[in-house]
Formats: C-alpha cells, sequence, structure tokens
C-alpha cells in the first residue's frame, strides 16, 4: 500500500505539471493534430518533469501490484485526484471549496478501509486466455481513441477517459500475468504485449484529453475504467481476496474512495493560469 499510495503521489503531482504544459502547447499554435499536440508539449519542461514521476509512479504501481489485490491499487491510484487537488492548491493557488477538501478526506478514508481489509495479491494465474483477452482488450481501447477522434464535446471527452482507463487496467492486469522477467518467458508472453500497447495506447488518449475537450468528464471516466474491470478480474480471476471476515470493509472502502475521486473529477485539469 505504501508502494501504491507513492504512485498515486507522482501521478497526481504529473497531472498537474503536464496539463500547465499541454494547455501552453495549444496556445502556442494552432493547427496540427494530437501527435504535433503532443511534439510541442514534449518541448515543455513541466512535461517532461510529469514524465519523469509518470515514470517513477508506474515503478511504484508494478511493485504495488506484486504485492497487493488489483482492487487496493486501483483505488489507490483514482486516489492520485485528492493528490492532484492538494498540490493544486499549493502551487497554483487554487482555492478548493468545503465540498472538494471534504472528498479529499472521504478519499483518504476510503484508503484508509482498504489498507486495513485488504489481503494478499491472489495465488491464481487466470486461465490460458487471459493474455490473449489482455491484447485484445488493449486493441480495443485504440479503436475507442480513433472512435472518439470523430466525436466532438463530452462524448469525446467521455470516451478519452473511458479509453485511458481501460488501457490503464490493461497495463494492472498484465503486471499480475507475468510471472518471469526472463527474456524468453517475456517475449513469449501476450501479457507484455498487452502491457506494452495498453499503456502506450491510455498514455495517448489520456494526452488528448489533457489538451481538448472536458477533461473533468474525461477524468471522471478514466476513474471507472481504470478502477472496476481491473478490480473485478482480480477477484474472479487472479484469487484476489481480503482479510478474514473484512470483505464488507473493502467493498465499503473501494466505494467510497472512488466516489471521493468522482467528486474530485475537475482536478484532472490543472486550471488555467495567467500570464
Amino acid at each position: 500500500m505504501v508502494c501504491a499510495l507513492g504512485a498515486a503521489v507522482c501521478f497526481g503531482t504529473a497531472t498537474v505539471l503536464q496539463a500547465v504544459a499541454a494547455r501552453t502547447a495549444v496556445a502556442e499554435e494552432s493547427g496540427g493534430g494530437d501527435a504535433a499536440l503532443l511534439l510541442r508539449a514534449l518541448r515543455q519542461w513541466r512535461y517532461l518533469a510529469g514524465l519523469a514521476l509518470d515514470g517513477l509512479g508506474f515503478l511504484l504501481q508494478i511493485a504495488a501490484l506484486r504485492s497487493v489485490p488489483i482492487y487496493a491499487v486501483g483505488a489507490a491510484l483514482a486516489a492520485s485526484l485528492a493528490v492532484t487537488a492538494v498540490v493544486a492548491a499549493r502551487l497554483l493557488r487554487v482555492r478548493l471549496s468545503p465540498t472538494e477538501w471534504g472528498a479529499v478526506g472521504v478519499v483518504c478514508a476510503g484508503l484508509a478501509m482498504l489498507g486495513l481489509a485488504s489481503g494478499a495479491e491472489g495465488d491464481r494465474s487466470g486461465p490460458d486466455r487471459l493474455g490473449y483477452a489482455m491484447v485484445v482488450a488493449a486493441v480495443g481501447v485504440l479503436l475507442i481513441g480513433g472512435l472518439a477522434g470523430r466525436l466532438s464535446g463530452r462524448t469525446r471527452a467521455l470516451l478519452l477517459g473511458l479509453g485511458a482507463g481501460f488501457g490503464f487496467g490493461v497495463v494492472e492486469v498484465s503486471v499480475r500475468l507475468i510471472n518471469s522477467l526472463r527474456p524468453a518467458g517475456l517475449l513469449t508472453n501476450p501479457a507484455t504485449y498487452a502491457l506494452l500497447l495498453g499503456g502506450g495506447a491510455a498514455f495517448l488518449l489520456l494526452t488528448s484529453a489533457l489538451q481538448r475537450g472536458s477533461v473533468t468528464t474525461a477524468t471522471a471516466g478514466l476513474v471507472i475504467g481504470e478502477t472496476i474491470g481491473p478490480a473485478w478480474v482480480g477477484v474472479v480471476w487472479l484469487g484476489d481476496r481480503t482479510r478474514e471476515g473484512l470483505a464488507w470493509l473493502a467493498v465499503l472502502g473501494f466505494v467510497v474512495a472512488v466516489a471521493g475521486a468522482m467528486l474530485l473529477a475537475r482536478f484532472g485539469e490543472a486550471p488555467a493560469t495567467e500570464g
């Protein structure tokens, strides 16, 4: 759980840095597609710093997924929105309303319940076809991104967010399906390719969501996509369980943490700054 919370801190802080850099890239120059916007964003030091934090957060996420159930890690990562809210309040002097501070407290309470109730990670590897199903899901994320590019408004933002969430969910499940780090084992395991494809696709969709459209709506979709599906796979197929007699507390903590994150969905983007 310490690694999962550390990943949330990294991802939450990176969101503020990347969102400011992405909006600056849009303001600098008009025209070009999402790829051109990404290249302009990569010239911003804040975006590069955010990428470094994302890399550290990813390593911490992998360590957490190898030790605690997926549902606990997913809820902790959703709680990165609480980190984003606090960082935005400190660095960008954003004023949080009492409701938003209350939502931060709700997230923390949910995570505390999850920490108390979570057992060890499941000891099952799931059906053999699960790795190939993750590859199909990763391809589906790319298709969602292509479909969202043809739409506009809140529908586009919601699809981008859901697609990014599904992609990060593929990463969460795929990490658990990789049992050997030897080159031969990695190259023959479909989960390796699902992890790379799903993570890359999710990153592109999330970058697009930060640059265009309603990021609040996209972030709400992101929270849903990266928590519910992977948690279900972990419990049903990978053997994730809770401590004896504390299943109710884990369910309550998961719901509370995700609900608090949804209340903070507007902090998926950093507020605009003057000058």
